[in-house]
């Protein structure tokens, strides 16, 4: 693996990744690769990337997880912005960057996204058309949740908050910064919730299981309003064309993934697309649980063979 920074021209800072390699990679040689992206409040060391792009790169594809700017080690201020714009233009950096790298095929680039991060390769696989296969595990539309539960079924007068704060701020107020999730499980029970997604991404993101410096999941919620404006399966109808593979469990919670899966499986335009439902499994368990990531990894491997290929034998 090599961890890297890169600045596209049309960018103000630097974006963050690291690059998994296949075994004996040669870089003589030309090798399809696949950009992988996390979930929401997440980063590159977290299942993007220790897990589904570490396995990808042994199955041998050039896997690239990167962080989203504003989050992880990529610039952006203020920290932890999810601006859905921004981060499916996040994509299409990070394909530039590919385009200069001899031994990426630049026929062949995939994507996959964990939660958050496949609802935005879902939306930059519509236009960005350098992307030729597109992978989602457990995908969630963050405009259609925005909308949902995280503004608490009333997006209108969350907007209403979220502009009050923002005029705050730029009078001279310091920058709001909330945490997403509780600080444990014990106190999010004696909180009183009970939602599988939020107790086990509170499991996730707050234990050593998935703990990491840079994936904190926290908000900025005076730069949250695009977000509600915004979805993430918008004209894909029309523009979704590439195939795809869409996995998901089947334990629902209140992110939505499952209900978000088999939408944009039966909305997209693509004629080679398929819904794959890991049974008795969760939002989280297909973030690093080694049963259910063999489920998706079973269909997603063999998924990106087809549309990618492999290493092209004697290729300089």
């Amino acid at each position: 693996m090599e961890s890297i920074t890169f600045r596209n021209p049309d960018m103000y800072w630097d974006i963050a990744a690291d690059i998994h390699f296949p075994p004996d990679f040669d870089e003589t040689k030309k090798y399809p690769a696949i950009i992988s992206a996390h979930p929401i409040g997440s980063c590159k060391e977290q299942t993007s990337g220790n897990v589904y792009g570490q396995a990808l790169a042994q199955e041998g594809f050039v896997v690239i997880a990167f962080d989203r700017s504003y989050q992880g080690a990529s610039g952006g201020e203020p920290r932890f912005i999810e601006d859905p714009v921004q981060a499916v233009e996040d994509f299409r950096h990070v394909t530039d960057y590919l385009m200069t790298l001899p031994y990426v095929d630049e026929d062949r680039i995939g994507v996959l996204g964990i939660c958050g991060g496949g609802g935005y390769a879902v939306n930059a696989t519509m236009t960005e058309r350098r992307i030729k296969a597109l992978g989602t595990v457990t995908g969630v539309n963050y405009g259609r949740l925005m909308r949902g539960n995280f503004t608490r079924m009333d997006p209108i007068a969350a907007l209403e908050g979220m502009a009050r704060q923002r005029t705050a701020e730029v009078r001279g107020t310091s920058v709001k910064v909330d945490d997403l999730l509780p600080p444990s499980v014990d106190a999010a029970k004696k909180a009183g919730i009970t939602d599988i997604d939020t107790l086990e991404a509170t499991d996730y993101y707050r234990t050593p299981r998935g703990q990491k410096p840079h994936g904190l999941n926290r908000s900025v919620p005076s730069h949250q309003a695009a977000a509600v404006g915004w979805d993430a399966f918008h004209l894909a109808e029309m523009l979704l064309t590439r195939p795809m593979c869409i996995v998901v469990g089947d334990k629902p919670g209140a992110f939505g993934a499952y209900r978000d899966g088999a939408e944009i499986v039966e909305r997209a335009a693509s004629k080679d697309k398929e819904l794959v439902v890991a049974e008795g499994w969760s939002h989280y368990d297909l973030y690093d649980k080694p049963e259910p990531v063999k489920i998706a990894l079973d269909k997603l491997i063999p998924f990106y063979k087809k549309h990618l290929g492999v290493v092209a034998a004697g290729s300089r």
